[in-house]
């Protein structure tokens, strides 16, 4: 009895051995593996290769192989899908699996459907199930041989237009200058060295490119782009044995320094920029906005590269995987009058300044200049680092942005103060000072502190020939009677330290510290800490032709026009009247402006001479102003400042360009 016992408990647990240990199914391998691809442990994932497939591709291969592609591809939200059936399948010795993957990649979804083969395979005294791997798992159309192609197919970058859809930044064509070093004859040293001298190289540079591994005799080596219109530097060039040219694709900017700051230029794109923009859609070979608009407006300018994944069969046919189409950059059309911005930018030639000119009824930015330019198609083509020190080098500063920048006004705010003063009821339109001498101080707590006016007209100064003479003192005196807080709170109803939505950065007016009766004494005629900015200058003067109205500046054409940014700032009669004034200023033969007129064309206008000093009695920098409009025909109104000038100077650069318009009868 012992012994049936005995055998019975004996077949039992053989029996629940026999269970333990049964050997895993096909289906129960490939989940799996299905797994560890989801996760995408490649290394892992190769320890289930069949044999037969072990001998087509090594493991450090297989694991390379799909990282490679996957990053190159750009590849994430992997998800491989293998249902396991509920009822066992039986299979002998190889097994058909159906499964399906999803993938995204640079160049869109990528999906597929298709069947692994695992094979039985006794291992060690142990029988499993492996995956005959073969290259069609990672794509069913990628064979043996076949190769994976990741085109990148170049957006076109977007063109800025002038108000009439003249390009300002374009793309155009260069000069590739190259050589061919079978054809540089003898001596060959001599035409480097010129070469060298006229393209702004090293001799090292040109040697090094020509002794490039793919390099030969016959062949066009490139050196340098150029810009199309120097046809002396192409004379030149092209005298030389062996020197030759392709034209290349480049961006243009046809209108070079007159509109080189505010329009920019683009450049190749560095290393720390792809770092930054990751994920954005850049690549190595793309340029990128530098500066001006070119920057500002990048992301509307780049558009999108498309991409195309395709797979490269060894007969060179095509299949593709996935496609995202190219999308095009945007045109942005800017309010700017190239005529306009062209003229201005030549009066100020050869001198350190700025200007702008706007409409006062539609706040239309007809032109903001900065001088002195640079060329904006030699900082795209690539400057050399000899014309780069030039440009820091160069005492007026070219490569500095001075119309997004605020300065020291002078006399130019006076309209500002008497608006200010008229509208709070603190100033009336016959206000007078007895004035008698140069300078003037309220009292003895100011005391050696004196206001120095320029004109030498004594006696009663009304409001009128304050502003015809320029008066210091009348001011000062005008603004002591407004209060700080009054002339503060108008200066910010007229637009200081704010800062509204306009298409170009450009720094806010500021009122500065206004902490004493000196301080508030010398704002009011533009000195103190009070700093304010072209363009928004010429703005403070649209109340005046504008019914009353602070124009709102805008420089992109699909913004709204005749934007009110302050409404009823000035009443209709004090508009008038400081208008009519402002005429004075160029029509009276003692007027700070009288240069500036023009026979048979009205101008109204009004003059400054900022001086930055560090203190009373010293002689300081001198930053001539001068904003002049056509009261008749209010449709641009013009601002100028000259830096180390008077407003003389400046007064007769602002005739010249209306004078100019004149002629073109514009």
């Amino acid at each position: 009895m012992k012994r049936v016992l005995f055998i019975l408990l004996s077949v039992v647990i053989a029996a629940i051995i026999s269970g333990c240990s049964k050997e895993p199914t096909p289906e129960e391998r490939f989940s799996q593996y299905v797994k560890l691809w989801n996760d995408q442990k490649f290394d892992e994932m190769y320890g289930y290769l069949s044999e037969n497939a072990k001998e087509s591709i090594s493991k450090e291969d297989f694991v390379s192989r799909y990282n490679k592609i996957y990053k190159d591809l750009e590849i994430d939200e992997l998800k491989v899908s293998y249902n396991q059936p509920e009822e066992e399948q039986e299979h002998e010795a190889n097994a058909e699996l159906p499964f399906s993957a999803k993938m995204n990649s640079a160049a869109g979804p990528i999906e597929f459907d298709h069947n692994a083969t695992l094979v039985k395979e006794e291992r060690e005294d142990e029988t499993n199930w492996y995956v005959d791997w073969n290259t069609t798992y990672i794509f069913p159309d990628l064979e043996a041989g076949d190769k994976i192609s990741f085109k990148n197919v170049q957006a076109e970058r977007g063109s800025i237009l002038d108000r009439a859809g003249n390009g300002l930044a374009i793309n155009g064509t260069a000069v590739q200058i190259g050589v061919v070093p079978g054809k540089l004859g003898e001596p060959k040293e001599q035409t480097i060295t010129k070469l060298a001298e006229l393209l702004d190289m090293s001799e090292e540079q040109i040697n090094k490119a020509m002794n490039a591994g793919w390099v030969k005799p016959e062949l066009f080596v490139p050196l340098k782009k150029v810009s199309k219109t120097d046809k002396g530097l192409h004379e030149k060039l092209f005298a030389l044995n062996g020197v030759t040219s392709q034209m290349v694709g480049a961006r243009e900017y046809p209108y070079g320094e007159a509109l080189s700051h505010l329009i920019g230029y683009v450049g190749p794109i560095l290393a720390d920029d792809l770092e930054k923009l990751e994920g954005k859609g850049y690549t190595a070979t793309d340029l990128i906005g530098r500066r001006g608009l070119e920057q500002v407006l990048e992301e509307q300018l780049k558009g999108t590269n498309g991409v195309r994944i395709s797979i490269v069969k060894e007969d060179g046919t095509v299949k593709t995987l996935a496609e995202k189409p190219v999308e095009n950059g945007e045109d942005i059309q800017l309010t700017i009058d190239v005529v306009a911005q062209q003229q201005l930018y030549d009066q100020l030639k050869g001198k350190a300044g700025t200007a702008s000119a706007i409409n006062p009824t539609t706040g239309e930015t007809l032109a903001l200049v900065s001088s002195p330019g640079f060329d904006p198609n030699e900082m795209a083509l690539g400057i050399s680092q000899n014309r780069r020190k030039m440009l820091e080098d160069n005492p007026l500063m070219p490569t500095l942005n001075r119309f997004k920048m605020t300065y020291v006004p002078g006399s130019v705010i006076k309209p500002i103060t008497a608006a200010i003063g008229l509208e709070s009821g603190k100033l009336q339109l016959d206000t007078a000072f007895e004035i008698t001498g140069k300078q003037w101080s309220k009292d003895a707590s100011w005391g050696g502190y004196k206001v120095t006016r320029y004109s030498n007209v004594v006696g009663s100064i009304n409001l009128e020939k304050a502003l015809v003479y320029s008066d210091n003192i009348y001011f000062a005196r005008a603004a002591l009677g407004m209060g700080q807080d009054t002339f503060t709170e108008g200066l910010k109803k007229f637009g200081f330290e704010d800062q509204p939505e306009y298409l170009y950065p450009i720094e806010p007016s500021q009122i500065g510290k206004i902490d004493s009766e000196i301080s508030l004494a010398d704002s009011a005629y533009g000195q103190g800490q009070v700093e304010m900015n072209i363009l928004h200058l010429a703005a403070t003067y649209s109340p005046f032709v504008n019914e009353g109205n602070l124009i709102k500046p805008i420089l992109n054409m699909e913004d709204k026009q005749g934007q009110i940014w302050q409404e009823g700032l000035v009443s209709p009669e004090n508009a008038a009247a400081l208008s009519n004034m402002l005429t004075k200023v160029i029509t009276d033969p003692k007027g700070t402006a009288h240069n500036g007129l023009i026979a048979n064309y009205p101008l109204a206008g009004k003059t400054g001479t900022a001086e930055i000093k560090e203190k009373q009695g010293d002689k300081g920098r001198e930053l001539g102003w001068f904003v002049a409009y056509n009261p008749q025909s209010a449709d641009m109104i013009v601002a100028m400042m000259i830096e180390d000038s008077g407003s003389k100077d400046v007064v007769t650069r602002v005739k010249g360009f209306y004078e100019l318009r004149l002629q073109n009868g514009m």
